[in-house]
């Protein structure tokens, strides 16, 4: 269910038998396309690390996954075409020059390592939270100062949307990351959310 103001969100629910327990976004990814792959049901996932993981309060404990301390969360699933190749991310999508002067991010989860890059991103309210940098050089120092914070927003330069789906074509191709997982150069970036797809255990 969608994450509605004031409400409460996730309850108390352990990892059932057949869940599948992931250390990072991208063995998260990897469990969802092989799913997808066999046109099996997305399996439950237990979360021990990475940036999903971290924006829903884990605590990296194995035992506390199968316990009833454990917390389930339905959460969304990002979805890609990065010049017509199709991914699957649940954390974020990353497209950037070396120096990040020029990117396109669609943020799942609210953090990218230890960048709290993606403020007001929540991986239960239906929507990608998409920003888009032209940065000058003399920018570069200033927005990376307040990044661990997450108050390099609002910026004059950097574009942000708030949307459940977006098209965007990017001045050149970039690289491009998948939930921390180099995928090759795209320029042609088309990304959705698809609701509720996950059930996710911390």
């Amino acid at each position: 269910m969608t994450i509605e103001k004031g409400k409460a969100w996730g309850a108390p629910g352990a990892l059932p038998d057949d869940g599948v327990v992931a250390r990072s976004d991208a063995e998260a990814r990897a469990v969802l396309e092989g799913a997808r792959r066999e046109g099996r049901p997305f399996p439950a996932l237990g979360l021990l690390g990475g940036d999903l993981w971290h924006t829903l309060g884990g605590l990296g404990d194995e035992s506390r996954l199968r316990s009833p301390e454990a917390v389930t969360f339905p959460v969304d699933l990002g979805e890609a075409l990065v010049d017509g190749r199709p991914y699957l991310f649940v954390a974020h999508l990353v497209a950037r020059d070396r120096f990040w002067r020029h990117s396109f991010v669609a943020m799942n989860a609210q953090w990218l390592g230890e960048w709290n890059l993606g403020p007001r991103a929540h991986p239960g309210d239906a929507k990608l939270d998409t920003y888009q940098s032209d940065l000058t050089l003399s920018d570069l120092p200033k927005v990376r100062a307040r990044l661990h914070h997450g108050t390099h927003l609002p910026h004059p330069r950097i574009t942000e949307r708030r949307l459940p789906a977006v098209q965007v074509e990017l001045p050149r191709a970039l690289d491009v990351w998948v939930d921390g997982v180099a995928v090759g150069r795209g320029r042609m970036l088309s990304v959705r959310v698809e609701v509720d797809a996950l059930t996710v255990v911390i």
